[in-house]
């Protein structure tokens, strides 16, 4: 075989592993350069925000923790005895990190059973579905980051039993989304001049 074939072959093996999903953009602490290299996540971000009102800066601060913008994006593995593994710890995927129970009731109820959780548009629907979902039920305002991502990490019901306040790791991680989305918002505020 010659070596050109034999690049190719390889070349399109290693692609074929990737499954199709993008590297995260490369500067996930700027906005602008999300946006630059990433004009679909910006669509998507800004349809959802039309559609649902939870802002750009929000959606964003909350997908950057909970996938860093991977879409194939998956909780790591369990271990017995540190080497055997035993499913993972929760069935969250994608970009918006969705279980698969709520992700199956956002399809059934919003009526979009193509929905995917490893495409941008889909994971920035459901998120700002489930941000709507956590305003009707505990009040709490779109543009809140920290409160709408302990309800994101809680669940509505856990969120109104205010089961974060046993988690001061969670509080923290609450407090970096809100500063993220700040810093989001300015950035893209400047980028737009």
């Amino acid at each position: 075989m010659s070596r050109t074939l034999c690049a190719m072959i390889l070349t399109l093996i290693l692609a074929s592993c990737g499954g199709g999903h993008k590297a995260p953009p490369r500067n996930l602490n700027d906005a602008c350069s999300i946006a630059k290299q990433r004009p679909e996540y910006m669509k998507a971000f800004r349809k959802a925000e039309r559609k649902w009102g939870v802002p750009v800066p929000v959606q964003m601060a909350t997908i950057y923790q909970e996938s860093k913008f991977r879409g194939d994006a998956r909780t790591p593995f369990n271990y017995v005895l540190g080497v055997i593994p035993m499913g993972r710890q929760s069935s969250a995927y994608g970009y918006s990190q969705a279980l698969d129970g709520t992700w199956e009731e956002y399809r059934h109820e919003t009526r979009r059973r193509g929905a995917r959780r490893d495409r941008i548009r889909d994971a920035t629907d459901f998120m700002g579905w489930y941000m709507n979902k956590s305003r009707e039920k505990n009040g709490i305002a779109l543009n809140d980051a920290r409160n709408q991502y302990l309800a994101y990490h809680e669940g509505h019901l856990g969120y109104s039993r205010r089961s974060y306040r046993n988690k001061s790791w969670l509080m923290r991680v609450a407090d970096d989304v809100e500063d993220r989305a700040q810093v989001y918002s300015a950035q893209l505020s400047a980028c737009r001049r």
